[in-house]
C-alpha cells in the first residue's frame, strides 16, 4: 500500500506540473517573443529527446553536483514532471495552432485585449482538442513511475518486488501489480472520455 501511494503521488504531482508548465510553455511557444519561443523550443526538442531514464538519473545526480540537494522521491517527480511538460508543450501548440487565426482576429476586431482573447477564445477551444494526447501522456507518466525504483524510490514495483523476495510469489505479485496499473490507467482513460464528452456537449 506505500508502494501504491508513492506511484499516485509522483504521478499526481508529475500530471500537475506538466499540465501547468506545459500548457505555459505551449503560450510561449506559439505567441512568445523570438528569444522566448527558442528557448521554448529549446527545451521541448531535448527534453523530448532524452529517454525518460537518463532524464531520472540525471536529475536525482546531476543536481546534487550543483548543490541541490532533493530526496530520491522529488527527484523523480521532477524528472517525470519536466519531461511530460515538453510533451504537453507541444500537444497545446498544436491544439493552438488548430484553431483558424480568423478567431482571434474576430476577438481583437471587438476589442478583447490579448490575455482576455487568450482565456475566452483560444484556451477553451485549444484544451479540448488537447484532451486525448494530454491523457495519453497522463498514462505514459504513471508507468514511467516504475523507473523511479532505479534511484531507490520504493514505488508500487519495487515494493512488490520486496514482497516477493521475502515470499517468492512471483507470478501472483506480478499479475497483481499489472493489474492495479491497468485499473489506474484505466481510470484515467474514463476520466478523460467523460470530459471529453462533457466538452463537446458544451460545445454543442
Amino acid at each position: 500500500m506505500s508502494g501504491l501511494g508513492a506511484t499516485l503521488l509522483s504521478s499526481a504531482l508529475s500530471i500537475v506540473m506538466a499540465t501547468v508548465l506545459g500548457v505555459l510553455l505551449g503560450v510561449a511557444l506559439t505567441y512568445g517573443w523570438i528569444g522566448l519561443r527558442l528557448a521554448a523550443r529549446l527545451y521541448v526538442d531535448v527534453l523530448r529527446g532524452i529517454p525518460l531514464l537518463v532524464l531520472i538519473l540525471f536529475t536525482y545526480y546531476g543536481l546534487a553536483l550543483f548543490g541541490v540537494n532533493v530526496s530520491a522521491f522529488w527527484a523523480g517527480v521532477i524528472a517525470l514532471g519536466g519531461f511530460a511538460t515538453a510533451h504537453v508543450a507541444e500537444n497545446f501548440r498544436g491544439a493552438v495552432s488548430s484553431i483558424p487565426s480568423g478567431q482571434m482576429e474576430a476577438a481583437k476586431s471587438i476589442g478583447l485585449p490579448f490575455v482576455n482573447r487568450l482565456r475566452y477564445v483560444v484556451l477553451p477551444q485549444a484544451f479540448r482538442r488537447m484532451l486525448p494526447p494530454w491523457v495519453n501522456t497522463a498514462l505514459e507518466i504513471v508507468k514511467g513511475t516504475t523507473l523511479l525504483s532505479i534511484i531507490g524510490v520504493v514505488e508500487l514495483l519495487l515494493a512488490s518486488q520486496q514482497a516477493m523476495a521475502r515470499n517468492y510469489m512471483i507470478i501472483d505479485f506480478y499479475l497483481f501489480t499489472g493489474l492495479v496499473y491497468v485499473a489506474i490507467n484505466f481510470t484515467l482513460s474514463r476520466i478523460g472520455a467523460r470530459l471529453e464528452r462533457r466538452f463537446t456537449f458544451a460545445r454543442s
